[in-house]
């Protein structure tokens, strides 16, 4: 009955609006406001990363906290958005975390050392987290059925823009002023969302949940921060150290605690059962495949934009920008092939393309022209969004709608999870393979040797994540496609309240 009881509560919520005129453009601007600041902040300190290097006078490893703590907090507060959302009203939560990202970004561009930098960059990931799913809520519990496609485009396309100027934005701010200014300009836009989610967005409040699991979200904060501690910090403290093996065991035991918690009670804070669905389980097994490549590349191509060729932050995030502009276009179009073609012919392609594309950069050079690195991560990026969308929309189309906000948190979690893990893991095996390479090459490289080693170290985790995308066409070949039918069907039943 409950979740019946839900959806009468959103329906009549929606009925309300209908009679009470709702100032639809100015709603989707607030909405889109918070969404454009939580994925612009995700997409901009990566450019950053060499320039914090010599800021604080400190190592890759360390400084990559700053994009792994936040991916981290990002992915781990996300699933708290639903209880919060439905127990103080998704209104006041959503102003809350834009309050909370502003005082966060104010923190950051004060801090005077890496690790207050990488502290209120966590904080600013878990305020953030909430974001994006607080809003993508609204728009389903606010805005009359008719006139939600409307604003959903919008959401998406604010999606799109914020990774796709992100690192040329940055990179113009770090040039013209100060890496501090990827997060002062935070401050008007954060204030300005503030403003007009106070005036635009109605308030409403639905029924309250029984209660929230409070050991679940401490044992998955748990799990995920030992194991990632254990990937960033076991090459310098051993993998068979007593601080990594310590860490290691913490983190499989916090693990092995939050499965059997989420398993045993009613009401947890993601509920696992979701995983009995095949097609779900395959399209989020290939997401969290897809994501670490993408971000490694994300991770590596700046370091040696900037770290072996000299080329400023501004340059590096023009190089970097029509790739992410083309995948934005990409990602405009695969929504209109996925009706016609279904998911299975569009995931192929994209990993191929993926592949394709990241092969090349384990060939870099030293003086590898930015044309040819540009090439090969255009490639790469066109076939991540035609993978993204569809893997996507196939696993959450066979949710039902009472499990729907739980297997997007699973899904949000996981994808930012292994995003987390993947750069750090990246990070390590960057510092590992650079110094194996130098020692080799001691004596011969001469004045080029921190180049070249460097060089050498990104080839072989290039080769790497190709090899972490190939194992990404069994998942591919395992989803069924839908017959016409089907689909059309599907598109008849697409309102969220069925």
């Amino acid at each position: 009955m409950e979740p019946a009881m839900k959806q009468t509560n959103v329906m009549n919520t929606q009925e309300q609006q209908t009679q009470q005129p709702l100032k639809l453009i100015p709603l989707i601007v607030a909405i889109f406001m918070g969404n454009f600041l939580s994925l612009l902040n995700s997409n901009t300190i990566n450019i950053a990363l060499p320039v914090l290097q010599k800021e604080f006078a400190t190592n890759l490893s360390v400084v990559q906290w700053t994009l792994t703590g936040f991916m981290l907090a990002l992915g781990t507060f996300a699933p708290t958005a639903g209880y919060f959302g439905e127990r103080f009203s998704y209104k006041r939560l959503y102003i809350f975390a834009l309050f909370g990202v502003t005082v966060a970004s104010v923190l950051c561009a004060l801090s005077w050392n890496a690790p207050m930098l990488i502290t209120f960059r966590i904080i600013q990931g878990a305020f953030c987290g909430i974001i994006v799913p607080a809003s993508m809520t609204m728009i389903f519990q606010i805005i009359p059925r008719h006139q939600q496609s409307v604003a959903m485009s919008i959401w998406i396309a604010s999606s799109i823009v914020a990774p796709a100027i992100g690192p040329s934005y940055a990179g113009w701010l770090i040039q013209h002023g100060s890496w501090t200014w990827i997060f002062w300009t935070n401050v008007p836009l954060g204030l300005l969302a503030i403003v007009v989610a106070v005036f635009f967005i109605p308030y409403y409040r639905l029924k309250v949940p029984k209660g929230f699991d409070v050991w679940g979200l401490l044992t998955v904060i748990a799990a995920s921060s030992l194991l990632l501690i254990t990937l960033s910090q076991g090459s310098v403290w051993g993998w068979g150290s007593a601080n990594t093996l310590l860490c290691l065991g913490g983190g499989l035991l916090a693990l092995t605690l939050f499965l059997w918690r989420e398993m045993s009670i009613e009401s947890p804070l993601l509920q696992l059962k979701v995983f009995l669905n095949r097609r779900f389980t395959l399209t989020v097994i290939l997401l969290c495949i897809v994501m670490i490549n993408f971000f490694s590349g994300m991770l590596l191509v700046p370091v040696y934009l900037q770290n072996v060729q000299g080329h400023s932050p501004l340059d590096t995030g023009i190089i970097l920008l029509p790739s992410t502009l083309a995948m934005a276009i990409m990602s405009l179009v695969v929504g209109r092939l996925y009706k016609v073609v279904g998911p299975k012919p569009l995931l192929f392609v994209g990993v191929l393309l993926m592949i394709v594309g990241n092969l090349p950069l384990a060939w870099l050079q030293v003086d590898s022209s930015s044309a040819y690195t540009l090439l090969w991560m255009t490639i790469r990026s066109l076939g991540l969004a035609l993978v993204l969308m569809p893997a996507t929309t196939a696993g959450m189309e066979e949710i039902t709608h009472e499990y729907i906000g739980h297997a997007s948190s699973i899904q949000n979690w996981l994808r930012n999870v292994f995003v987390s893990f993947g750069v750090a893991l990246f990070t390590t095996l960057l510092s590992s393979r650079t110094a194996v390479h130098a020692a080799r090459l001691k004596e011969d490289a001469g004045p080029n040797l921190v180049h070249l080693s460097t060089t050498m170290g990104i080839n072989d985790l290039n080769i790497l994540s190709t090899l972490i995308v190939v194992l990404a066409l069994p998942f591919v070949f395992a989803i069924r496609s839908k017959r016409k039918k089907e689909r059309a069907m599907d598109g008849a039943l697409s309102d969220p309240l069925r």
